[in-house]
């Protein structure tokens, strides 16, 4: 159907939301949160005529306020409201003056005036991170875990004279997982998911369509904000019930007991799977056995014996150590400064005197946190340091573990001087006898050069597909840290791949199904093949000087530089585990990028072996981070961080549509898709027919058809169709010892999973296996007429798919004549599968678009900036 511009004008007029009904809105809050609801109510045409927010903080405004005060809408900055219970009457005409139709308030109306509450002819309405009417009053989100409820939520209500108690306008929720914590949950739905609602339910007001459900008071609770003082940990209780308690408080007020003697505050709690580490026993008064400090942090139990972690633990004058550190917390020796370092430190105080402003003289004993520094204020701190002491990279974490700016000093000269050696890397290994060798298996993510629990414990198994059993039990992971560090690859990696090649092969055919032979060959030999080829370009990335003549009479002169593009993230499948991760990782590194990987949720094995061999290879610290899971999880969460600038992914064409969208909506970062293919492979009469049916079959059951560039349509010219299918039949019986082609062998059955080679002939171009990839040993045969070229050439262009293709003839001409009209991204002329390191491979069409492998990869992970020069 073809459309005019003014019928496209006129469809768009009816149907966009922007002409939807749209309110006059007062917006009552604060935080990040309240400015994220505002900007999104004004980015469906809503007009926010007034927001009321809190006084500056340090000479420091509200992010609602300086949201709005940057859009020109009008901000009143209240210090209260009422007086002694009653409203101030300068503020509540000050807000009557904006003339709201609606309050919108992402936060608690008890301290709202009735007055201000009712005054809109739609009344206010208000986020309450909990399920009303569960969890009514302050610390709905703490309470939620420390009830250890299986569901968490929000509501959006209106405000009535109650505690939360006005009827329910909107509510979502979500299941509360094991180790969740108030950040965690806050992250990952309250506050994303808390914004559209909160735009959602705007625009049913708008429309007519908000209801009013009136809260029953079946089930509901009232529960304050937590002291200090009440936040002791309950130790003869099980150890669920302990991690909830402990979870709920963290970070504020902070769980606590008491150990030698003294008040210890317990953060990042998290349910112990599996067996205890070993480690030094600890007294913990009220404990109903000693604590375990181990190379993990602090393992405590409950009274049902099941054990739980705590990774940090906070002590009465402030400072912060890792739970792992408690008897060696105070082995340190202060050391004398150089006169350099002497200058540094001053530096530093000056950098500390910056930032809080309220205290005149920096002394040894300030503390950084006692002295009013939020965390906004640490990462302002790393920063500054980075930038004027010598490029010292400092982690959030290190300001949190050495508050004082004597302790911040120290710590800051032993990573210059490079003193904070790091402990030699601790693995868990999964260890299986198979192959005649013991194949040691890590299984924990891969993050900063360590190898560690995921944030929320959660583990997958992965299962061996020879014969049903599991390999091992991965961590999935949640979202990590991420370290930019520029870096030329050293061979020294792929020499250690090389060493180590057999056990590699193995875990790829126990974890992928891989033939061992190919295995060795292909799957790890081309990945070591792929880590040389790239060292060699890290030192040969250049720009080039380009003439130009447009601003004469001067003397210019104009070069490009090819930069990295700085965090890059990597999703590979998981039919060739390892070599995609060599295929990908390897340009990225090359061109100076560091990566976070994303293997296949079923096949991690092979990607966290290759973790362990980086580290050996010494590769630094964050340059590689692999991180098992989901795609749904992991995959769309790299696709919509901030701080990654490309994504390269392999897979099928509905999930590299779905990146694509969401990379696009993030922070438009660069991708590069290869997916999925129905490669037409065209057979000639005048072809080599011995090589044609023997590479023909390799076209389709390389790998066991588990391979995207396999051939997934062969045309075979009439001529010689039947002496073909004859030929592919007897060598099929021989190798496979078949018996008959029974259809019913195409399913899988146990205690493995296999499928037998399959032939299917006389194929139409209608049917479903002559245009869907099928990615598995099946062979799909249909016939052209002897001697229709362009005829069977547009039969092969005909899909959507554009991977790869082939053609067998003798004659060179026909060859070349079919090679370039034929689209796909690789064409194979007399050969089939026969990729190499050096040659760029990628396809067109809905095959994806950008190039792994040869120089052109390189190009995919870098970004050019031209500079030109007047002389």
């Amino acid at each position: 159907m073809l459309w005019t511009a003014n019928q496209i004008i006129r469809k768009l007029s009816t149907s966009s939301n922007y002409y939807q009904n749209k309110l006059k809105l007062a917006l009552i809050g604060q935080s990040l949160f309240g400015q994220e609801v505002y900007t999104n109510i004004r980015k469906q045409g809503h007009k926010v005529v007034g927001v009321f927010t809190v006084p500056d903080k340090d000479g420091k405004a509200d992010p609602l306020a300086v949201a709005a005060q940057k859009d020109g809408t009008p901000v009143f900055k209240f210090p209260r409201w009422r007086v002694k219970g009653k409203p101030i009457p300068e503020v509540v005409e000050a807000y009557k003056a904006v003339g709201a139709e609606l309050n919108v308030m992402p936060f608690c109306s008890q301290f709202i005036p009735m007055e201000v509450i009712d005054h809109p002819a739609y009344g206010s309405i208000i986020y309450h991170p909990s399920i009303l009417p569960l969890h009514r009053g302050a610390s709905a989100i703490n309470w939620t875990l420390i009830q250890g409820d299986k569901k968490a939520g929000f509501s959006i209500f209106w405000a009535d004279d109650g505690l939360d108690t006005g009827p329910i306008l909107l509510q979502r929720e979500c299941p509360v997982e094991p180790n969740d914590t108030v950040d965690s949950l806050y992250n990952r739905f309250l506050f994303p998911e808390g914004i559209k609602a909160m735009v959602e339910s705007v625009q049913l007001i708008a429309d007519g369509k908000a209801p009013r459900i009136n809260q029953t008071e079946e089930g509901a609770s009232y529960e304050g904000i937590q002291k200090k003082s009440n936040a002791k940990v309950n130790l003869a209780q099980p150890a669920e019930a302990i991690h909830n308690w402990i979870r709920g408080h963290d970070k504020v007020p902070g769980a606590w007991s008491v150990i030698d003697g003294q008040t210890v505050t317990l953060y990042g709690s998290s349910i112990l799977g599996g067996s205890v580490p070993a480690g030094q026993p600890l007294d913990i008064e009220g404990a109903s056995q000693p604590g375990i400090v181990t190379k993990n942090g602090l393992v405590l139990f409950g009274s049902d014996g099941k054990a739980l972690l705590v990774r940090n633990l906070q002590f009465e004058d402030g400072k912060m150590i890792p739970a792992s550190k408690y008897f060696s917390s105070g082995d340190t020796t202060s050391m004398e400064l150089t006169d350099d370092e002497k200058k540094m430190a001053e530096e530093i105080r000056s950098i500390w005197n910056g930032i809080l402003g309220n205290i005149a003289v920096i002394e040894e004993t300030t503390d950084f946190f006692k002295s009013g520094a939020a965390s906004m204020d640490v990462v302002r701190l790393v920063e500054e340091v980075k930038q004027k002491c010598g490029g010292v990279q400092l982690q959030n974490e290190d300001v949190y573990m050495a508050t004082t700016f004597q302790d911040f000093i120290q710590m800051f000269v032993r990573r210059l001087r490079g003193e904070d050696q790091e402990e030699e890397m601790v693995i868990d290994y999964v260890a299986k006898y198979v192959n005649n060798m013991t194949v040691k298996m890590p299984w924990q993510c891969f993050i900063n050069g360590k190898f560690e629990d995921a944030e929320d414990g959660k583990t997958a198994d992965t299962i061996n597909p020879a014969d049903g059993s599991d390999d091992c039990t991965v961590l999935r992971g949640g979202w990590m840290g991420l370290y930019i560090f520029l870096f030329p690859l050293p061979s020294r990696l792929a020499d250690l791949m090389e060493e180590n090649q057999e056990e590699l092969a193995t875990i790829e055919s126990m974890d992928s199904g891989a033939v061992y032979t190919l295995a060795l060959k292909t799957h790890v030999g081309m990945s070591i093949q792929t880590f040389r080829y790239f060292a060699g370009w890290c030192d040969k990335i250049q720009g080039k000087t380009i003439p130009i003549n447009q601003a004469r009479p001067n003397r210019n002169l104009t070069f490009t530089r090819k930069e990295p593009l700085g965090v890059c993230a990597i999703v590979i499948p998981w039919n060739y585990p390892l070599m995609m991760l060599a295929w990908k990782s390897a340009a990225c590194l090359a061109a100076g990028n560091t990566l976070v990987l994303k293997p296949a949720q079923v096949t991690p094995l092979s990607a966290l072996k290759f973790a362990e061999l980086t580290v050996k290879a010494g590769i630094p610290k964050g340059v590689i981070n692999i991180i098992p899971g989901s795609g749904g999880m992991v995959g769309q969460r790299m696709s919509d961080h901030p701080d990654i600038r490309k994504l390269g992914f392999t897979g099928s064409t509905p999930i590299g549509k779905q990146i694509m969208k969401s990379c696009a909506l993030s922070n438009l970062k660069k991708v590069s898709l290869e997916l999925g293919g129905k490669s037409p492979l065209i057979i000639f009469s005048d072809c080599d027919m011995d090589k044609a049916v023997r590479m023909g079959m390799s076209s389709v059951f390389f790998n066991k058809g588990e391979n995207c560039i396999a051939a997934g349509r062969l045309f075979v010219e009439e001529s010689i169709h039947d002496e073909y299918i004859r030929r592919v039949v007897s060598a099929l019986f021989s190798q496979s010892e078949m018996t008959g082609l029974d259809l019913r062998q195409m399913f899988f059955f146990p205690p493995g999973f296999f499928m037998e080679p399959t032939l299917f002939t006389d194929v139409e171009d209608h049917m479903f296996i002559a245009k869907e990839e099928s990615f598995g040993p099946i062979m799909v045969v249909s016939k052209f007429k002897d001697g229709d070229i362009d005829g069977v050439l547009q039969r092969a262009n005909d899909t959507e798919f554009g991977l790869a293709s082939g053609v067998f003839t003798r004659d060179i001409n026909k060859a070349m004549y079919v090679s370039e009209r034929l689209d796909a991204g690789t064409v194979f002329v007399n050969t089939y599968n026969k990729t190499d390191v050096a040659s760029p491979f990628g396809g067109f069409k809905q095959s994806g678009f950008g190039k792994d492998l040869g120089e052109d990869a390189l190009n995919e992970y870098l970004k050019t900036k031209a500079v030109t020069v007047e002389y």
